[in-house]
């Protein structure tokens, strides 16, 4: 049997975590772009969870147009938590996958339609078989102009899935939190180790409305 998920700690119950930030490599394993800010001139910045985030990271370096892409823990209360605190679940971060992006070179609306193609977001704290708060759906957005979006898109998903019978979206969107990058070894974990594991998938012929 799966073990029960713990409901999310309250600011006042999550671990205290640390002042100094983990250190990592400045540099896009893929890429070589930076994935750290300053950022370019232009470039916009969004914020996802899918599930674990090495496959997650992977889908959107992908996309031309997302000019570096980097993992780690958002939308809890630790403050520079760890990956083992993280998976405990008293910290209330979700594995996310900061994107960025050049507006001029990749929609929102593209980056969206990968968002909710590439994964389940009815299952609420879990992912297929990866089970846990840091497991959830979420799009946690830098601008008012994502947010409304986002919103909007979640609405044209959900009328995708209710056609064939599918479950209610559990994806949280809200303002994104401060983000915090994850261990240097699970930045662009997938094309370091190319038969690692990714538990990235979507709901097999259900695609988002235009």
């Amino acid at each position: 049997m799966f073990r029960q998920i713990p409901p999310l700690p309250t600011a006042k119950s999550a671990l205290s975590g640390r002042e100094t930030a983990i250190s990592i490599t400045n540099q896009h394993y893929v890429n070589q772009n930076p994935i750290q800010a300053p950022w370019l001139d232009g470039i916009e910045i969004l914020v996802v969870g899918m599930g674990c985030f090495w496959g997650a990271e992977k889908s959107f370096w992908l996309l031309n147009g997302v000019y570096s892409t980097a993992v780690g823990y958002s939308a809890g209360f630790t403050p520079n938590p760890t990956y083992q605190e993280v998976c405990s679940g008293q910290t209330a971060h979700n594995e996310v996958v900061l994107v960025a992006y050049d507006p001029k070179m990749i929609s929102l609306a593209a980056l969206l339609k990968n968002f909710w193609e590439s994964h389940n977001p009815t299952q609420g704290m879990q992912q297929g078989n990866d089970r846990g708060t840091q497991y959830r759906s979420g799009i946690y957005c830098t601008t008012d102009e994502q947010y409304q979006y986002a919103q909007k898109s979640k609405s044209r998903f959900q009328v995708a899935l209710d056609q064939q019978g599918q479950g209610k979206i559990t994806t949280e969107i809200m303002m994104a939190t401060p983000f915090y990058y994850a261990e240097e070894y699970h930045q662009q974990y997938l094309a370091k180790n190319p038969m690692g594991y990714c538990g990235l998938g979507g709901i097999a012929g259900i695609c988002l409305p235009d």
